[in-house]
């Protein structure tokens, strides 16, 4: 093989050129799907019809189970288009989620029993039928290859001898459809080769061929073997059900970075070309940095080089950094530089309150070391446990305005003043019930998922899963927390506080009053309106609103985690709503805090914007609001911060900012989505999207182009940086 390792070939002008084809794919994305309010997925737009056609195994035209979604996805595979980007360092490229007509839930299979209750707590998630949102453990894949994987599922096959053997018919049928198309590509590596005439780029052509002729069945043996055996992975796993984590990004490519070096053939400019070519392909959900099991850093070379190659490349690109009190220095530091510079970055996984919750489920600490962040909001157990992570939504604020109706009417019926105290009992009874239908429906889901749809791409990379015959879902992996989000807590939470302010103590507006404004929206009543609003609200500190906010979150945890789902599986709370506070926010009526009919709720446990008068503070005071309501029990509730970048450097820079990042850590906060860019140019990229097309923002837990989003997702990182930047 050619010795790459030579300074002289232009790594960054290959890393610029994957950088221009992003844009260029993200503008035909945009002009044939519109806006994207979704992680960047690194799928190749694709005109040409791929001719396909699903077995079906249902009257519905459809297929169903695992042996016909593996043979069907096998199929796919085989007619799937063959993509090589002649500058990337890797093979490879999806060109859609999902395999058509493949999978999901039959119509008469899916949880109808319990979606009146859905209906009425607007409840638009509730998790039946979700997908991926587990932690998979890439060394089982790196350590055996594809062909290592075909022939341990025919191990265990024999040595299982299972009546039914559908689940190893499926999965083979999937590894052998991976192998052939990674063949595919040997060939059309050779012939772009045998085609182009700049011999840097034939010569890579063909370090891909023979790269990837090695993995159709032999395991990685160098860091870019490693890198492509990766990508390989994301791209199957995005093809089914948009999957995407990948976990100790740089634990899982220090073995071959150190062997590499060790032995000459690796320089860092090419590890860094090869690391940037991997997140090209997709942004799959990858950490660094971080604590072992025992409590050592586990930091390296390769953690500094994967925040250089995210610098150079400028896409959008889901990693976090984990924060934890023995972390080096120099890479908390080096992450902060590349976000002032870049105007984003990683996220921070804040390690103390994620290990303290994970362990009070009972688990011991150096377990709870072990999970990683890989998804949106979340962390798992690589390969051990089953967790459906960030596909649950508990609305917190459809109870409440049922518990406010039932006092007015009781008022009204029966001539008893309502109190707090009576809203509160009110509250917790509709709140009950609606948590109550979502531990249903997750029994529902565990008893139902796998025959339908399994988790044919992440069950390889499981522990337990191949050795049992089992899918993931179904008794595949040992340990088992499902999770659950709230959403709206500062509505609720100011909502309180108004009434007990305006109504009890300063009798400014009755119950049947503020119970009619409401009724009207606010109509021809915007001094009661902006008077409601304007109490001390969630995140000033010290105010009513603050013990409401930790009230809220407290009853909903004990909730969620006090009894376990009638199936008894365990139920972890968290407090977070991705960026989907308009879609809640346009089914519920006014409420009690000055919002208006349909208008978005508030953002995961954050202060609403704006929460601080004056601005002056509002970083540190919201970090701490977020600190205080965390659930506690090892899901995530996360702290979304967008700073003006001129703010940032009036009030210290890079030491402030990473004080805060240390503070929140240490206050017990799980998880930090942080921008710092130019107010000016944010709200000239919002009047016009395409005046900054490589602007690349944190929405919540993911990252992506500005003008990828639609008006209303723009508006919410618009909102917030004005009201923390004044």
């Amino acid at each position: 093989m050619t010795d790459t390792t030579t300074p002289t070939i232009a790594y960054q002008a290959r890393i610029d050129a994957l950088r221009c084809t992003k844009m260029e794919h993200t503008q035909e994305k945009l002009r044939t799907r519109g806006s994207l309010d979704i992680d960047d997925h690194g799928w190749v737009p694709w005109d040409e019809p791929i001719p396909f056609s699903v077995k079906p195994t249902h009257a519905d035209g459809k297929a169903y189970g695992i042996r016909a979604i593996g043979e069907n996805f096998r199929e796919w595979l085989r007619v799937h288009p063959v993509i090589i980007h002649p500058q990337s360092a890797l093979a490879g490229a999806w060109t859609r989620v999902g395999v058509p007509g493949v999978g999901g839930w039959p119509q008469e299979a899916k949880a109808h029993h319990l979606q009146p209750v859905f209906d009425k707590y607007n409840v638009l998630n509730s998790g039946v039928g979700g997908m991926n949102h587990i932690g998979p453990d890439m060394t089982i894949g790196l350590d055996l290859g594809w062909g290592g994987l075909l022939a341990k599922l025919r191990l265990w096959r024999r040595r299982n001898r299972p009546e039914d053997p559908a689940f190893y018919d499926g999965e083979e049928a999937f590894v052998e459809g991976v192998q052939e198309w990674i063949s595919a590509h040997v060939d059309v590596a050779r012939d772009m080769a045998a085609a182009t005439e700049d011999p840097e780029t034939r010569d890579n052509l063909l370090q891909i061929a023979a790269m990837n002729q090695w993995l159709v069945e032999g395991p990685p043996r160098t860091f870019r073997e490693a890198c492509q055996f990766l990508a390989w992975f994301q791209s199957v796993d995005r093809m089914w059900a948009a999957g995407g984590g990948l976990g100790q990004i740089d634990e899982l490519l220090r073995p071959y970075y150190e062997a590499d070096m060790a032995a000459g053939r690796l320089c860092d400019e090419e590890a860094i070309w090869c690391l940037a070519s991997l997140f090209y392909n997709d942004t799959h959900y990858s950490q660094i940095g971080g604590p072992a099991a025992a409590g050592d850093d586990v930091t390296s070379p390769v953690s500094f080089l994967v925040l250089e190659a995210m610098h150079r490349l400028r896409i959008p690109v889901n990693m976090a950094l984990r924060v934890h009190e023995g972390l080096d220095p120099a890479l908390l530091r080096k992450a902060v530089e590349n976000l002032l510079v870049d105007g984003t970055g990683v996220s921070y996984a804040c390690a103390k309150g994620l290990d303290e919750g994970f362990a009070r489920n009972g688990y011991p600490m150096p377990l709870a070391r072990m999970r990683a962040k890989v998804g949106c909001n979340w962390t798992a157990l690589p390969g051990i446990e089953y967790c459906l992570q960030d596909v649950t939504r508990q609305c917190l604020v459809a109870p409440f305005l049922h518990a406010f109706d039932d006092v007015i009417t009781h008022e009204r019926n029966n001539g008893e003043a309502a109190t707090m105290d009576s809203l509160w009992e009110r509250y917790v009874h509709h709140l009950a019930i609606s948590v109550d239908a979502l531990k249903r429906a997750r029994d529902w889901h565990m008893e139902h998922h796998a025959q339908y749809t399994a988790e044919i791409v992440l069950n390889l990379f499981m522990h337990g899963t191949v050795e049992r015959g089992l899918d993931v879902v179904e008794g595949g992996v040992d340990i088992y927390n499902l999770t659950v989000d709230g959403l709206g807590l500062a509505t609720v939470a100011d909502s309180l506080a108004a009434i007990e302010q305006r109504v009890l103590q300063e009798q400014r507006v009755s119950w049947e009053e503020l119970a009619n404004l409401l009724a009207g929206d606010w109509e021809n009543a915007e001094d009661v309106r902006l008077m409601m609003k304007g109490i001390a609200r969630f995140g000033t500190g010290g105010a009513r609103a603050d013990y409401w906010a930790q009230r809220v979150s407290e009853c909903y945890s004990d909730l969620v985690r006090g009894t376990p789902t009638p199936k008894g599986f365990r139920i972890l709370p968290g407090l977070f709503s991705h960026g989907i506070v308009n879609l809640f926010g346009s089914k519920l009526s006014a409420t009690p805090n000055g919002r208006r009919n349909g208008d978005p709720i508030s953002h995961s446990a954050n202060p609403d914007p704006g929460f601080l008068p004056g601005g002056g503070g509002a970083p540190t005071a919201k970090s701490t609001a977020v600190a205080a309501v965390q659930p506690r029990w090892g899901n995530t509730t996360p702290l979304q911060l967008d700073l003006d970048s001129s703010l940032a450097r009036n009030i210290g820079g890079i030491d402030s900012v990473i004080a805060l990042i240390n503070a929140h850590n240490e206050l017990g906060g799980t998880l930090i989505n942080l921008n710092v860019i130019s107010k000016e140019q944010l709200l000239e990229a919002h009047e016009n999207p395409e005046s900054h097309p490589d602007l690349v923002v944190r929405v919540t837990g993911y990252s992506a182009y500005f003008r990828s989003l639609s008006k209303e997702y723009r508006q919410q990182v618009v909102d917030r940086i004005l009201a923390e930047s004044a």
